[in-house]
């Protein structure tokens, strides 16, 4: 009976001292391979947390477009706070091209928030022909953020601020073509029984 039970096992075990010492000298490379890759993983996600904290710390570090997503927002960040916006868009063309939506909302946030910043200061200085543009780029960006993350509460209050802007400076909306809709002309004035521009 032993024999017989023994018989199904017998090809296995000649297989196996076949390929004992084939294994035996495959697996280490196969282990070392193993190691360096991850070796060299933990090399590069190494360099990357160095260059975002190079930027962080205000060092300027170049970052290319097929860089880690989140190196491409420190990247972006960085640019961001030194009105450096014009470098921000290919990086933030990568980030949509990486499929990171998360990413790519807080990227357009921040270049969202620069602009803003800028527009500020301009409206400071009575520069309401160059602040308009700022302002309409500005809320474009926010309702980016806002489709790739709905539920981005800092861009939704934001995009409410820039709106704000454009309520109170009519003249943007005009000068600057933003994508909303134009609001039919008004022939008459908000108080009622005075027509504009009466005798």
């Amino acid at each position: 009976m032993t024999g017989s039970a023994d018989a199904p096992i017998a090809p296995l075990r000649r297989a196996w001292r076949r390929a004992r010492p084939s294994l035996l000298l495959v697996l280490p490379i196969l282990l070392a391979l193993a190691a360096l890759g991850f070796g060299a993983a933990a090399w590069r996600a190494e360099r990357t947390n160095r260059t975002i904290a190079a930027l962080d710390a205000g060092e300027d570090a170049a970052v290319a477009p097929d860089a880690p997503v989140p190196l491409l927002v420190a990247r972006v960040r960085f640019l961001a706070a030194r009105d450096r916006l014009e470098e921000t868009e290919p990086l933030v063309a990568a980030l949509d091209r990486a499929a990171a939506p998360e990413a790519a909302a807080r990227a357009r946030y921040l270049v969202a928030n620069a602009r803003v910043r800028d527009a500020f200061a301009r409206i400071a200085r009575s520069d309401l022909d160059k602040a308009g543009p700022q302002v309409t780029l500005a809320r474009q960006d926010y309702r980016r953020a806002l489709r790739d993350r709905p539920d981005f509460w800092d861009a939704k209050f934001n995009l409410d601020v820039a709106s704000r802007l454009i309520r109170d400076f009519p003249e943007f909306d005009r000068t600057s073509g933003d994508e909303m809709r134009a609001e039919p002309k008004q022939i008459w004035t908000d108080i009622p029984g005075q027509p504009r521009g009466g005798p």
